[in-house]
């Protein structure tokens, strides 16, 4: 081999090396261009170039789970099975599976619903019909929405969550609950109808001393957005505990908006300090109906159930009209920003339990025809929701199933103002991965798709509409591998017909 040809070859290897070096800065510059530009995936636009890699070992880890890594249904407190149905959902892609089901049918608590030999027909099929909910109020509510967005603050999320989720809610025909933190512009932009909910500490709606103010209750009622009002008595994740908001998400608008001061932990009380009985209660929401006109009713976890004897009794005596307007049973289950582990782990009844147990309860002292149940707690995909309708709830409320729709992957920094989806975060560097208007719609379409398999399963169990749905349409499979009906396992006076007309 000559010198000369020995150099050119030199030559040519050095240039191709300068060549390949070049093109792959000039790719990832280009990469991290299209990345920081782009609207519809947060972690890329928050994470230019590297966050590309989330998407390939998502795609690595259908091959290698079983080997390495949890099953589609072993993850908790929601799978990977079941955040692939919503993130889908909300992306309103094709939905089916093939091969067969990767749900084992067979531990103790499985949901099966009933299949009839006659179908509905699609022709015969019907969306939600209208409810009223609080038909004594100078403004009742009607609705048809089946699937709403429960309680999240501005403070616990982000305000571009917040707009995607009010825009959405909108364009879905749901309802959003603004959460303890108050009514902020960014849940009126959207004009979806709004329930703003009275926690304990009444941000929004307090005087200096942290007391409930008519003056500022009647201030946000005028507000056409808002349509009804919720007292949370207790959360899900943490019952017997306040609301608790970590002192960085404090900011001075948040601060502002709930009436506290900035940069100071957000801390509620752990009860309404004026409510200290089943009077109390029923006084308490009666005032709130006759300040605003509108519907009001509690948020409670069930837990020493036996006080809703006593609740109910007082209705009873007192007669219907002091009745709240609806029930929303949050799960033990439930989510939260933050909260102790030994109240998210512990403390309070799962919805499987609780849910039937208020119906019956309403069922049992006549008032089911007068007070609306709203389900709430990890009630995320079709299988829940419509177990949910069969005990008998009127409405579903869910909050992190429109997290995930936000694009939440379950990071697990609610807490920590350090949620790399820029959701529950008010760092503006991660807050810019959102785009609300491209949310917007995700959200939209995960609350769409939702009623519209609902309604499929309901089909299937032969009625033509889900709030059709009863007990005996579905069974939960017991410890020796068989199932009941649900109206064996949670009888009542009326055979499991728990809804009203």
């Amino acid at each position: 081999m000559s010198q000369g040809f020995l150099l050119s070859f030199l030559e040519f290897m050095s240039a191709l090396f300068v060549f390949v070096i070049g093109t792959g800065v000039l790719v990832v510059l280009a990469l991290y261009l299209a990345d920081i530009t782009q609207t519809k995936h947060a972690i890329r636009r928050n994470y230019p170039v590297v966050g590309r890699f989330r998407y390939f070992f998502e795609r690595l880890g259908e091959f290698f789970r079983q080997y390495f890594f949890a099953m589609d249904r072993e993850e908790l407190p929601f799978n990977r099975a079941q955040r692939s149905w919503v993130y889908r959902a909300a992306k309103n892609l094709d939905n089916t599976v093939a091969f067969g089901s990767t749900r084992d049918l067979r531990p103790a608590g499985t949901v099966l619903f009933v299949n009839c030999p006659f179908p509905t027909l699609g022709e015969d099929a019907v969306p939600p019909r209208d409810l009223t909910i609080g038909p004594g109020c100078r403004t009742p509510y009607v609705t048809n929405s089946l699937f709403n967005i429960s309680g999240m603050s501005y403070g616990a999320i982000s305000k571009p969550a917040v707009l995607a989720l009010s825009h959405g809610a909108r364009k879905a025909g749901a309802w959003l609950n603004t959460g303890e933190g108050g009514l902020s512009t960014y849940h009126l932009e959207g004009g979806c109808d709004i329930v703003f909910q009275i926690g304990t500490a009444k941000y929004g709606v307090r005087d200096h001393a942290g007391a409930l103010d008519d003056d500022k209750l009647r201030r946000v009622a005028a507000h056409p957005e808002v349509r009804m009002f919720e007292l949370k008595l207790s959360q899900g994740a943490k019952p017997g505990k306040g609301g608790i908001l970590p002192a960085a998400k404090v900011t001075a608008e948040i601060a502002e908006i709930r009436g506290i001061p900035p940069a100071v932990d957000s801390i509620s009380p752990n009860r309404h300090l004026e409510i200290d009985s089943v009077e109390d209660l029923l006084d308490m929401l009666s005032r709130i109906r006759d300040v605003t006109g509108m519907p009001v009713g509690f948020k409670a976890v069930l837990g020493a159930w036996g006080w809703l004897d006593s609740l109910l009794g007082e209705i009873v005596k007192r007669g219907p009209d002091c009745a709240p307007d609806f029930i929303a049973i949050d799960s033990a289950d439930g989510g939260t920003g933050a909260a102790p582990m030994s109240l998210i782990d512990d403390m309070g009844l799962p919805l499987m339990e609780s849910l039937p147990m208020v119906v019956n309860k309403l069922i049992e002292y006549e008032l089911r025809e007068r007070i609306r149940v709203v389900a709430s707690g990890k009630l995320v995909t079709p299988t829940e929701v419509a177990w949910a309708l069969c005990v008998g709830a009127d409405f579903v409320a869910s909050a992190r199933g429109n997290m995930f729709a936000l694009g939440c992957i379950q990071a697990m920094q609610c807490n920590r103002n350090t949620c790399p989806t820029g959701i529950t975060t008010h760092d503006p560097a991660l807050q810019k991965g959102l785009a609300p208007r491209e949310k917007a719609e995700r959200v939209a379409s995960y609350i769409r798709n939702m009623v519209k398999e609902v309604g499929i399963i309901a089909h299937s169990c032969g009625v033509n509409e889900p709030r059709k749905l009863r007990r005996h349409h579905a069974r939960i499979v017991q410890a020796n591998g068989t199932s009941l009906p649900l109206n064996e396992l949670y009888p009542d006076a009326t055979t499991g017909a728990a809804h009203p007309g």
